[in-house]
């Protein structure tokens, strides 16, 4: 069991430094609650999703699910700068709220390392259906103090909130990728 708690803070961390970075451009407690539970969902799901892939799927992704992860991580940082810096050219407003897409991707990018975990506690005596459930928890904290961080950051930002928390999906995205995260 204590694995388990290892293994669920580990994948979290990805979930609070992702959270961190939305959280910069501040948001409300609604779409607080939504962020955690898109995060915490898809956190639960892929393990499950890898137990019922099997070993030939899983283990086929295993190396490069974080390789994967980290280039959209990235990619979706690089995205957000760009259409931050070409948007504010003609924009005096403020930066929007993330879109239940884009918080769908990133829970899935986020979460994609789980499908191998999920067919790796199916080898172990563990119940997959607690171990989800028990990340999936660990996934919504960690979520929740990451959002609470960015918008403690963000306050201080300013108007630049937007283009650092893309800057730290960026970093987010290179850490996971090469497997720091």
């Amino acid at each position: 069991m204590p694995a388990l708690f290892l293994v669920a803070v580990s994948v979290g961390l990805d979930n609070l430094g992702a959270a961190t970075a939305i959280g910069v451009s501040g948001v409300n407690s609604r779409l607080r609650l939504r962020i955690a539970l898109v995060f915490g969902a898809f956190e639960a799901v892929m393990p499950l999703l890898g137990l019922l892939l099997g070993q030939s799927v899983a283990h086929s992704l295993g190396s490069d699910t974080k390789v994967v992860a980290g280039v959209v991580l990235g990619l979706v940082g690089a995205y957000t700068i760009l259409s931050e810096l070409l948007g504010q050219q003609g924009s005096g407003e403020g930066s929007e709220p993330p879109s239940l897409t884009k918080l769908v991707i990133l829970g899935a990018t986020l979460s994609i390392d789980n499908l191998a975990i999920g067919f790796a506690l199916g080898t172990y005596h563990v119940s997959v259906v607690a171990a989800a459930l028990v990340i999936a928890a660990f996934s919504v904290a960690l979520t929740l103090v990451g959002l609470e961080v960015g918008a403690r950051v963000g306050e201080r930002l300013g108007r630049r909130s937007e283009l650092v928390g893309a800057a730290m999906l960026v970093v987010i995205g290179i850490a996971v990728g090469t497997g720091v995260l």
